[in-house]
């Protein structure tokens, strides 16, 4: 073998030296479009970055929805809390409110129906009824039995 190598070399040094005059041409030479790419924000354009952000924030509110920062912790007619409901934040509870659900016991007496008609108006969170057991979580806060809500959901933060 070394004898084979010895004869040919220049044989080899000039395949070798086609693979890569070849290589060179595939790979860069015969490149016909740069891409370039330059990361900007319409926004950017002399924006601050709390008002860029701010306007990102008001382009997807739904314009039905007030802001959270205006959405009121409790009803005002007197219902029960929403939000110790785990899932179920100050964003749904104003959905809720507006449908008339201010209290615990509304909720725990849900049926299917009436699960699916308020899972329906809940738009991007639709589907937490269930999965965050509502129904269950509202009898036992309706019922008054914190010990077993705590039990089974966790203490309140």
């Amino acid at each position: 073998m070394p004898e084979l190598v010895m004869a040919y070399w220049p044989y080899f040094l000039i395949a070798f030296s086609i693979g890569l005059a070849v290589s060179w041409f595939v790979l860069v030479a015969n490149r016909r479009a740069k891409v370039v790419i330059e990361r900007r924000d319409v926004l950017d354009e002399g924006a601050a970055r709390a008002a860029r952000n701010q306007a990102l924030i008001d382009a997807r509110r739904d314009p039905a929805q007030p802001p959270a920062a205006d959405l009121p912790d409790t009803p005002a007619d007197g219902g029960d809390d929403l939000t110790r409901i785990k899932g179920l934040g100050p964003k749904i509870a104003a959905t809720l409110n507006a449908q008339g659900v201010t209290t615990f016991a509304q909720i725990a007496a849900w049926d299917d129906a009436e699960i699916e008609r308020v899972d329906a108006l809940l738009g991007r969170f639709a589907g937490r009824i269930r999965r965050d057991s509502w129904v269950e979580q509202a009898g036992l806060l309706s019922a008054g039995d914190e010990t077993g809500f705590a039990n089974k959901f966790g203490r309140e933060v």
